[in-house]
């Protein structure tokens, strides 16, 4: 979208990306989720097409980049366990790191409530927080609503790791308690999780396809 309205603009992403994006299966699934969430689309007043289609990649990311924007330097670092080809970037002027998804999302008005992340897996999420933990940011800008400083981004990093292995643990006994049956222990924490407590912001067709990852790769997990 801003590619269209910003010509000359450059796109950065891991390289993995650059394929990717030129998959129809995997432009349908984006644009699928894009549309359960119509009821955004009220603000799209000038009717634009929001559709994604295929779109090149004219700068492949990787661990160690650096690039100067105007006096701060923002460094690259490569996150993968929510997805393969996750990024953060951090910029140690001022100490601040825009970790994308590669951590916890937090919940409700009060962010008391934290949604794991891990999708691709667990081992290399865990490896990433630790990897950010170690930069000692002091600003932390989330992918999703939040910016945090000084001891409450200390504190939203060690809680992303701590909620991380309570929810494997979580995963673990909905498993058990489906006698592995993958299937069934994904609809009992649909139902325990995003119906009853109802504090979980994201749609809910995306909140599955989410925890539909989650639950198979811990379900593999435990089969190694």
């Amino acid at each position: 979208y801003l590619k269209q309205h910003i010509p000359n603009l450059r796109i950065g992403a891991h390289a993995r990306v650059a394929g990717l994006l030129q998959k129809p299966s995997v432009l349908e699934m984006m644009n699928r989720l894009s549309a359960n969430h119509v009821e955004l689309l009220k603000y799209n007043t000038a009717g634009e097409d929001l559709t994604l289609h295929p779109f090149k990649i004219d700068l492949h990311l990787k661990q160690g980049d650096e690039f100067d924007l105007g006096g701060l330097t923002c460094r690259v670092y490569e996150t993968p366990g929510h997805t393969k080809d996750s990024l953060a970037f951090y910029f140690p002027e001022i100490k601040t790191l825009f970790p994308s998804e590669a951590c916890g999302v937090l919940q409700g008005a009060t962010g008391s409530d934290m949604q794991v992340e891990f999708l691709a897996s667990y081992q290399d999420y865990i490896d990433s927080l630790k990897l950010m933990i170690s930069l000692k940011p002091e600003m932390v800008c989330l992918g999703h609503g939040w910016v945090l400083t000084h001891e409450d981004a200390e504190d939203f990093f060690k809680r992303s790791l701590s909620e991380t292995f309570r929810y494997r643990e979580l995963i673990e006994s909905c498993l058990d308690a489906a006698e592995g049956d993958v299937e069934k222990a994904i609809q009992d924490m649909v139902h325990a999780e995003y119906d009853v407590k109802g504090d979980i912001l994201q749609e809910r067709v995306s909140y599955i396809t989410n925890l539909s990852a989650q639950v198979k790769h811990i379900a593999g997990l435990r089969k190694s």
